[in-house]
């Protein structure tokens, strides 16, 4: 059975070396010659006060570790088979730079022999220690059956003593122990920190015991024990509980009394550590293995692991992100286009029919100036002052409809150029409109039109024949009393008739040549509306068809550089796939192989030792 859990830890040993982890190869050599050794290295634990030195003064049946009187633990205690009875201070030298502590090679170690009676003041780390050395601890040889079977003890300092004197942590002990004793006195339940320990060790060592000391100070040990089992289980720490008393093992040894040995609960321990022995290079070495397998395959899957979800959140930020970015943008142009396009036409549709409107209204009201001022006004006597007026009107109506226009066209473009504003440039084009300053000089010229004078001879002409009429209807009348027909009345009459005529034709003449200056302001009206319009429109146009290439050539550009960016993201997406694809099989192979691993670990796993049951006490 040892070359199966051999060959299994050296399996893990190459898996470590595969996957570049020097620091887990390290320590899988160091368990390798660690489960080849034939001792069972015993590590005791605990928090200051609970009796750890006085178990293994208990089990050896030797007051090699200091007790009472204020003596403490500074130094790991190492408790081994001698056949004389030793002491020796084994001191590391100091570490050199870029070394860290612990690390220190068996060769640079300085072993300063302890005189068997000043072994307390060994521990104390006040004999044979070198200030201002490495680490330390004390080795203690004894000729003892017990040890002699290949069980060492190992010593270590509580909490409270290793920040009060400086000692140093048992980590290295802890790493190199095969079985772990947790000491906790019977004055009390578990702590919450003796739990925590637990549960730390158990994850590394398949081997720990929970022995409770100090039975003979308590009557009812019996139901601490049974809350502390209870701890246990509910913890989920699979170690056994033991309950001894090393006073009683102390003073049966003294008095060779094998009932208040056997009362003592050592029996019980001392089996357990018999067992444990023997079954080191058998039951021991395939739990540790396991527990090493279940470890190592966690160190190594963990990066595997986060390298596995990082390549899966980059793929979701990578490449393949920036390529559906590009897809994106392409479709976002070719909206875009459609979008500039259409509104451009748009913009320009309702710009000619607001034009065109705008100057319509406006030469409306100077045609309703001009009905209003030749309702009462001569064309003859205003003409001048007319012409004038009108020109300087219409030329003010164009000049105003010509800015509202390059008011609008700016509009249109900076519309135009908004639906390129994401892409974060500057896209208007160079162009600059402005109000033709020649507006009068365009405007066709307007004559006088042709209307009738109301010359002296029309008017003598038109006065006798309504005298005429006066003097033959008022004659007519005054012959009937008896009065010549040309009198001064039908005289007085005549010239009365004669000179309504006048008046009244001057006026059908005045109205006449009003309607007739209607009707060619009209006309004169209309074709510089005509002429206006036109040259809107031609500028209107010119304008949209600078914006169409401009925007036309933007977009192009645009598209180009898009799709340019495409290609290189879908280029860099199909190089980063395959990459990850690859990377990625690689990686599930390396989890399915540690996976093969742990499962072939835990095969080798035998059950662990069940918990020894209290036995009665007399």
């Amino acid at each position: 059975m040892a070359g199966i859990w051999l060959d299994v830890l050296d399996e893990i040993a190459r898996t470590c070396r595969e996957h570049g982890r020097g620091d887990l190869l390290q320590a899988v050599r160091q368990k390798r010659a660690q489960l080849l050794d034939p001792t069972l290295r015993v590590l005791v634990i605990g928090e200051p006060n609970q009796g750890k030195s006085q178990l293994i003064n208990a089990i050896v049946n030797a007051a090699v570790c200091p007790v009472g009187d204020g003596r403490t633990t500074v130094l790991p205690t190492v408790v081994q088979h001698a056949e004389v009875a030793a002491a020796v201070v084994v001191q590391a030298a100091p570490a050199p730079p870029g070394r860290s502590p612990g690390t220190t090679p068996a060769s640079n170690v300085e072993r300063t022999p302890v005189p068997v009676d000043r072994i307390p003041a060994g521990v104390a780390g006040t004999c044979g220690r070198r200030p201002g050395g490495g680490p330390a601890y004390v080795e203690i040889g004894l000729p003892r059956a017990l040890l002699a079977a290949g069980l060492v003890l190992v010593d270590t300092p509580g909490a409270d003593e290793v920040g009060a004197h400086g000692g140093t942590a048992p980590v290295a002990a802890l790493n190199r122990a095969d079985t772990v004793l947790l000491v906790s006195d019977s004055t009390r339940e578990l702590s919450v920190a003796e739990l925590n320990v637990l549960l730390h060790v158990t994850r590394s060592h398949p081997n720990v015991l929970v022995v409770q000391s100090k039975t003979d100070l308590v009557p009812d040990w019996r139901a601490v024990a049974e809350r502390n089992q209870r701890q246990l289980a509910e913890a989920g720490v699979p170690a056994a509980l033991i309950p001894v008393s090393a006073a009683l093992r102390l003073r049966a040894a003294a008095a060779d009394d094998r009932a208040l040995n056997a009362e003592s609960g050592f029996p019980a321990l001392i089996a357990r550590l018999h067992r444990d022995l023997a079954g080191k290079a058998d039951v021991l070495a395939r739990a540790t293995v396991g527990l090493t397998a279940r470890t190592v395959v966690e160190q190594l899957a963990a990066p595997l692991r986060a390298e596995l979800e990082s390549q899966q959140a980059e793929e979701q930020s990578g490449p393949m992100s920036r390529l559906h970015a590009a897809q994106r943008e392409v479709e976002e142009l070719r909206r875009c286009s459609v979008r500039w396009q259409n509104a451009l036409n748009d913009e320009m549709a309702d710009l000619l029919s607001d034009i065109e409107y705008d100057l319509r209204d406006r030469t409306r009201q100077i045609l309703r100036e001009v009905d209003d001022a030749f309702d009462t006004a001569d064309p003859l006597v205003a003409w001048d002052t007319f012409q004038e007026w009108l020109a300087r009107n219409l030329t003010e109506a164009a000049e105003a409809n010509h800015e509202w226009l390059v008011q609008r066209c700016d509009f249109v473009a900076r519309r135009v150029a908004g639906h390129f504003a994401r892409y974060g440039y500057d896209v208007l084009p160079p162009w600059s409109m402005t109000v033709p300053e020649d507006l009068a000089d365009r405007m066709p010229e307007f004559e006088q039109p042709n209307i009738d004078r109301f010359t002296v001879s029309q008017k003598v002409i038109t006065g006798m024949k309504g005298s005429y009429g006066g003097l033959l209807m008022f004659g007519l009348a005054l012959t009937l009393a008896g009065m010549p027909m040309i009198n001064p009345v039908s005289i007085g009459a005549g010239a009365l008739f004669g000179g309504k005529s006048i008046r009244d034709e001057s006026r059908q003449l005045l109205r006449r040549r009003q309607a007739t200056v209607k009707t060619a302001v009209q006309r004169h009206v209309d074709d510089y509306f005509v002429r206006v319009v036109k040259d809107c429109r031609d500028a209107t146009r010119q304008v949209q068809r600078m914006l169409r290439d401009h925007f036309a050539a933007l977009t192009d550009e645009l598209q180009e550089a898009i799709v340019q960016s495409l290609r290189t993201a879908k280029q860099a997406a199909d190089t980063d796939a395959a990459v990850r694809d690859q990377r990625q099989r690689e990686i599930k192979l390396k989890m399915t192989r540690l996976a093969a691993l742990y499962d072939q670990a835990q095969q080798l796993t035998a059950a662990r030792p069940a918990a020894v049951p209290l036995e009665p006490r007399a």
